[in-house]
């Protein structure tokens, strides 16, 4: 027989992760996904966009009564009742309200989403026991942990059995140690960024400057304040689903870095770690078109409403990556050093050996 490459472990990325672009009732509204499979999230990432209005988070492991914000260093906000109130089994239920300006009338929004375990969790022992919800198939675990003390270089489990290359750490319950800690392979276990601040890449890690295992994770500084709450989210790589990497600036706006990924982005996540820049976030849900120059783009560490000038932030979603096409320093500015985090809408190739095109 002919032996065929397997180019992806997941033919339908939907089942994993979807986006939806939706617009604001002002009250109580449903949010059906329009993806090829159903997909009831776990965690739910929110942002208004035609106005102004904090990000909402909400997953299942912490309970949906609870939401945090990826633009403030704030702790966790109890928002029941309000806010998103169900994960449904192709979307979410959600009530206006306050906190993270969810569903505010006459505005539009977007919600990305990521399937993980249903909500079921496994608690797990290491220096410091976390309690897990893993998708080992889709590279993805939501990890809670509570310190008790004993210091720094402590290891936390996180169940995926694959090595994590992306990790988002929160304090949940102390605002004045509760910056959005982020590890990303790209530029070495020393160094950090945080998802809430512009700020360039920093040194002495607070993951202990300690490359994770396919078991563990280290934490240290911020990470390990006792009596505190925390919660990770980890992601490993999954080849034709989700990538993340890194890529080096050009400058050049019209012919700006082609970045691989194997599989047509459904959304991508970008920040540049060489200078103080936001987090820029693209999806293709907001201008489902195949060239999408000046497709909108989201600030992940602002309250502001989306920005769809011609001339800031342009990316062209391919069927096999994307290409940056502009020069602003956020994503393509000449020598600097960028990461990014990127999940599919489609396998370039398919488990079969079948390409998949470009919308």
């Amino acid at each position: 027989g002919v032996w065929i490459m397997a180019y992806t472990t997941i033919d339908d990325p939907s089942a994993y992760f979807q986006v939806a672009a939706y617009s604001n009732n002002g009250s109580t509204i449903t949010v059906t996904n329009d993806g090829n499979s159903d997909l009831k999230p776990d965690l739910i990432w929110n942002k208004q966009r035609t106005n102004g209005g904090y990000h909402g988070l909400w997953d299942s492991s912490r309970g949906i009564s609870r939401s945090l914000s990826s633009n403030v260093n704030g702790s966790e906000q109890l928002s029941s009742g309000k806010g998103i109130t169900a994960f449904n089994t192709d979307g979410f239920t959600g009530v206006e309200g306050s906190w993270a300006e969810f569903n505010q009338g006459s505005q539009t929004s977007v919600a990305w989403q990521w399937k993980v375990n249903g909500g079921t969790t496994t608690s797990l022992s290491a220096n410091i026991n976390s309690v897990c919800q893993v998708n080992q198939d889709a590279g993805i675990s939501i990890v809670k942990y509570t310190c008790t003390g004993g210091g720094n270089g402590q290891s936390v489990q996180h169940g995926l059995g694959l090595v994590p290359q992306v990790i988002i750490t929160k304090n949940r319950t102390d605002a004045s140690y509760s910056d959005w800690i982020t590890y990303h392979h790209s530029f070495g276990y020393a160094n950090f960024v945080k998802l809430n601040s512009t700020a360039a890449s920093a040194t002495n890690s607070p993951y202990n400057q300690i490359a994770p295992t396919s078991s563990t994770y280290n934490v240290s500084i911020d990470l390990v304040e006792a009596t505190k709450d925390y919660v990770s989210y980890v992601f490993a790589p999954i080849q034709g689903y989700s990538k993340f990497g890194s890529y080096v600036g050009n400058g050049n706006g019209a012919n700006g870095p082609f970045v691989y990924t194997g599989f047509k982005p459904a959304f991508v996540m970008i920040k540049v770690t060489s200078a103080v820049e936001s987090w820029v976030m693209f999806d293709g849900a907001r201008k489902p078109v195949n060239r999408d120059d000046n497709v909108a783009s989201i600030y992940a560490n602002t309250n502001g409403a989306e920005y769809t000038g011609a001339s800031y932030h342009n990316l062209d979603i391919l069927s096999n990556g994307f290409k940056v096409l502009l020069t602003n320093t956020a994503v393509n500015a000449s020598g600097a050093s960028y990461i990014y985090m990127a999940f599919a809408e489609n396998p370039f190739v398919t488990s079969t050996g079948v390409p998949t095109t470009a919308r």
